[in-house]
């Protein structure tokens, strides 16, 4: 019920966001269907390949495919001035998806009794991974290269469900709800991470 639950939330988030850059981008219906789906189902992908599960495994998830299919349909039609309105969530979206694909990784590299370092990587790839290639595709630089905080705030996930410290429906929901207001957070005040300094050149 849990991996459901968070799949669902996960998928749903990140299919919107997939549209919303396609839409930006102005680009055709099947466009928007590719992008939408690779953001949505491109964390799994990587994760399964990073810790040697069948990619295959992915063609299991009809339902989501169904899902996310539906959802993308909705938005596409939706009049503009609704997905105006629709747009200026894009950001509440991705973070969703960021939280709830962070969470479903570190569950699933946990629960195969993976060490911790895999559980944060897991946690890493899942949920920044459908992003990543949305933004490759769309021709921009991916969020996790940006100076804004993205990636990091999936580590305290990967941490604290591969050492079993949250390991309860509540747990992770209040370990997405963290994940969420720690992403929209960093974005509104502009957090961060230390950066190092320009090597100059000797002439």
């Amino acid at each position: 019920m849990t991996w459901d639950i968070l799949n669902i939330i996960g998928t749903t988030a990140f299919a919107l966001s997939g549209v919303f850059a396609a839409m930006e981008e102005e680009y055709d219906l099947m466009g928007i269907y590719i992008l939408g789906f690779v953001t949505a189902f491109g964390g799994g992908a990587v994760r399964n390949l990073l810790i040697g599960v069948p990619i295959t495994n992915l063609w299991e998830q009809e339902a989501l495919f169904l899902t996310a299919f539906v959802i993308m349909t909705i938005a596409f039609l939706l009049p503009r001035f609704l997905f105006e309105t629709w747009r200026k969530w894009g950001l509440m979206f991705d973070a969703i998806g960021l939280g709830s694909f962070a969470v479903q990784g570190a569950i699933y590299a946990s629960e195969m009794n993976l060490p911790l370092s895999a559980s944060i990587a897991a946690a890493a790839l899942t949920g920044t991974g459908g992003g990543m290639i949305r933004d490759v595709l769309a021709g921009r630089k991916p969020l996790f290269l940006r100076q804004e905080i993205y990636i990091a705030w999936t580590v305290p996930a990967g941490i604290g469900i591969g050492m079993g410290w949250i390991s309860s429906m509540p747990g992770y929901i209040t370990m997405l709800a963290l994940i969420v207001a720690a992403r929209m957070l960093s974005v509104h005040y502009g957090w961060r991470l230390p950066r190092s300094r320009p090597i100059r050149q000797q002439h």
